[in-house]
Formats: structure tokens, sequence, C-alpha cells
């Protein structure tokens, strides 16, 4: 018996410590010549303080290609940034939450045609600003009510902040149910289905809907529908305290150098980790890891799948990455529409830095950033944490990435 508990827990130790997999830039069908010049390239960006530090992941045809860590996680403490380092990828939470949304959708819980007051009840009522002038507002019942696909879309009219909440998403101090309510209350900015406009408060309403419809908290959710079947490890609305060594720190800028963010950045001062945090975050709350987000796009570019585990149907993972904002103007970047709560490269113009049509991605506040192509069965992660502008970076990783790529995509 106790030989058997002893293998037991030896099986259980090399699962739980198991090295990652080394990458093979030629097994996955890429340029590998190419794919060797982007370690040296981000670390010449870092060294130039461009940004503090990267880690960089390549996957093509489900094989790991590239990942690479290069500058520091932590600079004045001289801590080398590392391929396991954990970083707040910020808005890149919401895909996870329209994830969560579809799965509700699968089990006949939610439709996407719903109004949200359905759910909500206390979304009924709702108002929509007619005009604005002078300081005088005047307001007027909506055509229609708000959808699950009009959150999903950022369609709704619903803005990014609401009296009585003060700094929520700094100090992470009320609950969901709490800051939901405050968020009903609002007027919208205008007609539902009408523009194009980015909502915290609308990706925090469909967190509340999860919770609503599945009776477990919005974290609990991801971690046992999402994270646990995936495998991943390291991704955590809450980051356990065993881990807090592993967290790059934050930086902005001041006279032109890399500076410690203070205190007044969304989640607070990030080696405070959050203490005492009471809003679970849905539009932005996550921690992860490149391998763990890997695991989660391939899933994605899979229609669902991975390593036999089934966590939506190829028809919700189409519906998601297809555009669902027309003609709109939407989207951060050139040539992009916005699906069910991915971006998604549309016009010529999104694929200048070599997306293919059809891709889709998301970011975060802080320079994250991960794409799937379909098209070319490629994943792409750009981990980082500067609260100024990476752009230009994550630019040239995703060049370099794409410039990798020998056969020529699926049409």
């Amino acid at each position: 018996m106790l030989l058997r508990c002893s293998a037991a827990l030896l099986l259980f130790s090399s699962l739980v410590f198991a090295a990652p997999p080394v990458p093979d830039a030629g097994k996955a069908g890429l340029d590998a010549a190419q794919m060797q010049k982007i370690a040296p390239r981000m670390k010449a960006m870092a060294d130039a303080q461009m940004v503090p530090g990267t880690v960089t992941l390549v996957q093509h045809n489900g094989v790991l290609a590239h990942l690479e860590a290069s500058g520091w996680a932590d600079i004045e403490a001289k801590k080398p940034m590392r391929t396991d380092s954990i970083f707040q990828i910020m808005s890149m939470t919401k895909q996870f939450t329209g994830a969560a949304i579809m799965m509700l959708v699968e089990e006949g819980k939610v439709r996407l045609n719903d109004p949200v007051e359905k759910h909500l009840p206390e979304f009924r009522g709702l108002w929509v600003i007619a005009s604005e002038t002078d300081g005088v507002r005047t307001l007027r019942r909506p055509a229609r009510p708000i959808t699950v696909r009009d959150l999903m879309s950022h369609t709704s009219g619903m803005g990014q902040a609401s009296p009585g909440l003060g700094d929520i998403m700094v100090k992470m101090d009320r609950t969901l149910a709490e800051a939901c309510l405050i968020y009903s209350q609002q007027p919208l900015d205008f007609e539902p289905g009408t523009k194009w406009q980015y909502s915290n408060a609308g990706l925090a309403t469909l967190g509340r809907i999860v919770e609503v419809e599945s009776g477990m908290p919005y974290e609990k959710f991801l971690e046992t529908r999402i994270f646990q079947p995936l495998g991943m490890v390291d991704t955590y609305v809450s980051l356990p305290a065993e881990k807090h060594s592993r967290l790059a720190a934050l930086y902005d800028r001041k006279d032109g150098k890399l500076v410690k963010a203070g205190a007044n950045v969304l989640g607070g001062d990030a080696l405070q980790f959050r203490k005492g945090a009471k809003y679970s975050g849905p539009e932005y709350s996550l921690y992860s890891t490149a391998l763990d987000l890997a695991q989660w796009y391939q899933m994605m570019l899979n229609k669902g799948s991975l390593n036999g585990k089934k966590l939506l149907s190829p028809s919700s993972v189409e519906v998601m990455t297809k555009v669902h904002t027309g003609d709109l103007k939407a989207g951060h970047d050139p040539g992009v529409g916005f699906g069910l709560t991915w971006a998604v490269v549309k016009d010529p113009i999104g694929t200048l830095t070599g997306h293919s049509i059809g891709t889709f991605n998301h970011g975060g506040a802080f320079g994250t950033y991960g794409w799937v192509d379909p098209k070319k069965e490629l994943v792409g992660v750009f981990l980082v944490q500067d609260d100024d502008d990476a752009k230009p970076v994550r630019d040239a990783f995703i060049n370099m990435t794409n410039a990798a790529v020998l056969e020529p995509s699926k049409q």
C-alpha cells in the first residue's frame, strides 16, 4: 500500500512539475532561421527601454515553435523575465467571459438575443440619452432593450463608468453584483446596435449573467469550466500567495525612463496583489502566463476542443469570431470589426502586420496581446507589463512571426 502511494505521489509530482515543451520551429513548419531573429530583437527593444521585458510565444499546426523571455520582470530588483512569469492580462479577460456566456448558451440557459433584463431584472426600464446641451440632458426610452449580443459586441450603448462607483477598477472595493446594480441605473449613451463603444461595464454585466445563470461565482465558473479542463495551472482572478514572486512588475514612463507604476492604475499597485479586493472584474481581472494562454488559443483554433476536452462547439466558436458590427467603426486597431468579445480582422489595412483576414485577437491595457490566425493555423502570444505604449514592440513581434510562415495561407 505504501509503495502504491509513493508511486502515485511520484507520478503526481512528475505531472505537476513537468518541464515545458521544447520549442521546435522546424517541426512546427516555420522558418527556423526567421524565428531565431525574434528573441534578439525583443532583447534589443527591452535594452533600449522601449518595454521592461517580454515573453513571446508562437504555436503553428499545434506545435510549439517559439517561447522566449527577454528583459526584466523587475528592473530595480534585477529580476530577469522568465518564460513562466505571470502577467496581468487585463482586457484579454473579456474573451473568457464571452466563452462562459457561450457555454450557457449551449446549455439553453441564455440566448444571444435575450434582453439583458431577462437575466438581470434591475436592467428593466433603461433610458437612453436623447440630447445633452449646456449641461442639460434629455432622456428617452430606447427603441428596444439591450441584449446579450449587444454586450458581447460592445454595441449596447453602455458607457465606461458610473457615478457612485468611484474607482472600482482601481480599488476593486465593490462586489460584481453591487457594481452591476449601479450600472443598471445609468442611461445608455446611444440606441442599442447603432454604434460601437468599448464598454467595460457591459462586459462586467455579462459576468454577472454568468453568476446568475450558473449559480456560482464568476471566478469559480472560469476555474472549473475553463482553466481546469485546459490545464491552465497559472491563470487566476486572485493570484495565490505562493505565486506572487513570479508576477512581472508594471511599468510606466517618467521623463522618458521606465519607472514602476503607482497605485492609481487598473487593479492598483501590481505588487500589492490586489489585497482585499471584492470585485471579480469579468472585464479585466485575470492573471496568466504564455503557456496557459497558448492552451486557450489552441482550443479556439481547434474550434472548441483541446486534448480530448470539449469546451465549446464549433458553431459557438464560429459565431464568436465572425464580425457582428457590420460597417460600424469598431475596434482599437485599423481594419478590424468586432465579433462576440473578439476583435476580427476584416479589411486589408488590418493585414499590415501579416495577419490574415479572419484573424481574431484581443489585447489588454498593459500591452498584452494574443491572436489566432485560422488560415495560417497560427497562435501568437505577446506578454508585457507596460502602462504606456508597447504597440511598436508588439507589432515587431507579429510581423516577424508572420514572416516565418512557409506555406501559403488556407483560403
